[in-house]
């Protein structure tokens, strides 16, 4: 499975192999696999649960949602929803985020909704 941000947690391997060894094969190799909820549906709980968190993985996986068929309609309402439960701060920060991918244009035709 293709990891989020392009893999860049792979660079962490020389540091931590154990790591990005369980990484691999768990969290890709099997917990995203999992046949009982969607890619899609996956990317958004991952989504919601990093910008809650205020975590620097955020930007990676709102381009791995709009890779996994979100749009940034759907994701726009995610974060002014998060708002309300995860705090201001960190619904602003995701989607300013977003609006980098957007304006950088990596937000492709499906997810530029």
């Amino acid at each position: 499975m293709k990891r989020p941000a392009g893999g860049r947690g792979k660079q962490l391997k020389a540091v931590a192999p154990l790591l990005d060894e369980l990484t691999e094969d768990i969290l890709y190799g099997k917990v995203w696999e999992r046949e009982q909820l969607s890619p899609r549906d996956r990317s958004l709980i991952t989504i919601s649960c990093l910008i809650a968190l205020d975590r620097s993985q955020v930007k990676g996986h709102l381009q791995y949602g709009l890779d996994n068929g979100l749009t940034v309609e759907e994701l726009g309402e995610a974060i002014a929803h998060l708002a309300f439960y995860a705090g201001w701060p960190c619904s602003v920060s995701a989607a300013r985020q977003l609006l980098e991918i957007v304006d950088d244009g990596d937000a492709d035709a499906k997810g530029a909704s």
